[in-house]
């Protein structure tokens, strides 16, 4: 062989080993967008901690985890193609679904998390509300997209409740009116308004709490939503996400305290005392919830889902009907024997 022949064989060899290097790296670390429904704060761990224990990376899995600003963004952006991976309302997954019919890229459900929607309606004791029937002709106020508030004609409707008016205001207010006694009640996750009532000065015993789920409404709550896209390309990265991050909530469910740390590395100025109260909260309504340890950990009951689409399709007034078989894929999910991560109920 000439010398010209060596060399060009020589660097034709190198190029061929470091396309398959830099190509085996690529399928052992398969790069996932994932977007929170909200900002880093107690339930981001459910996220945080499998990535900072290094479940997703033991998987093949390189995941960047971002904040969100509700669970109708995150449905958008994943269904753009922003992000491949998020952590959404059912009931937003739901609207997006029947109010974009031909949209090419409609995001699916993929695992089920909060098996109940942690939405609730707050009021003061002093405002004279005890009971779901108080709250006739009572003014209520919440974002116009809070989830509680687009919900509520289902909970009116389970509960013969009529007559409200209601007040729109930014979310850092809604908090702050009903403790100024601008509202008479207000609408929001249990696990956010309660505990922003008592950073308001509040305590926690002078709130009525009046839970969806507890009065007449069993909707579901957040899901772990993916893209058609990402399930066509690469379902084992689906698959393997689900897996790593089931690991990762039974060590949180374990280990609260320890998990928020996790949180306060992605954001340094939460108070962790307060972070580790909401991620409890959390657990003990939605997630660890009597309706989840029935069902199972990450799976739906298919009447259960039906009954949610079609109230959604009817409270949401949607351009077309909320197909249940279409929001909802769980083909994905880790084994009965790997879901079982829900500790037993308190006794």
């Amino acid at each position: 062989m000439t010398k010209r022949a060596f060399i060009k064989t020589f660097a034709a060899l190198a190029v061929t080993a470091a396309t398959a290097v830099c190509g085996n790296a690529y399928a052992q670390n398969t790069p996932i967008k994932f977007q929170l429904d909200w900002r880093f704060e107690g339930p981001a761990a459910l996220f945080v901690t499998p990535a900072a224990k290094g479940y997703f990376k033991d998987a093949k899995l390189d995941v960047t985890i971002d904040a969100g600003n509700g669970s109708g963004g995150t449905v958008t952006r994943v269904a753009s193609g922003s992000y491949d991976m998020g952590f959404a309302d059912l009931a937003a997954l739901m609207e997006f679904h029947a109010n974009n019919p031909d949209a090419a890229n409609k995001p699916v459900a993929v695992m089920m998390v909060y098996n109940n929607t942690p939405a609730s309606v707050m009021a003061l004791k002093k405002s004279g509300i005890k009971t779901v029937a108080d709250l006739n002709g009572k003014k209520l106020g919440a974002p116009v997209f809070d989830a509680g508030r687009r919900a509520f004609p289902i909970f009116a409707k389970a509960n013969g409740i009529s007559g409200v008016q209601w007040t729109a205001m930014d979310p850092p207010l809604r908090e702050t009116m009903l403790a100024r006694g601008d509202v008479d009640a207000i609408t929001g996750f249990t696990f956010t308004s309660l505990l922003n009532l008592e950073a308001r000065g509040v305590k926690a015993e002078d709130v009525v709490v009046l839970p969806y789920a507890d009065n007449g409404v069993k909707l579901y709550g957040n899901v772990i939503i993916a893209s058609p896209k990402m399930i066509k390309d690469n379902p084992a990265a689906v698959k393997a996400f689900l897996l790593a991050f089931t690991k990762g909530v039974k060590e949180v469910i374990a280990k609260p305290a320890a998990a928020i740390e996790d949180v306060k590395a992605r954001d340094g100025i939460i108070n962790t005392a307060l972070e580790t109260r909401r991620l409890q909260l959390a657990i003990d309504t939605v997630i660890n919830s009597p309706d989840a340890r029935a069902e199972g950990f990450g799976q739906v009951r298919g009447p259960r889902l039906t009954l949610m689409a079609s109230q959604v399709s009817d409270a949401f007034n949607t351009k077309t009907r909320v197909n249940a078989d279409s929001v909802w894929n769980g083909s994905f999910l880790p084994t009965v024997a790997e879901l079982n991560v829900l500790p037993a109920a308190k006794k």
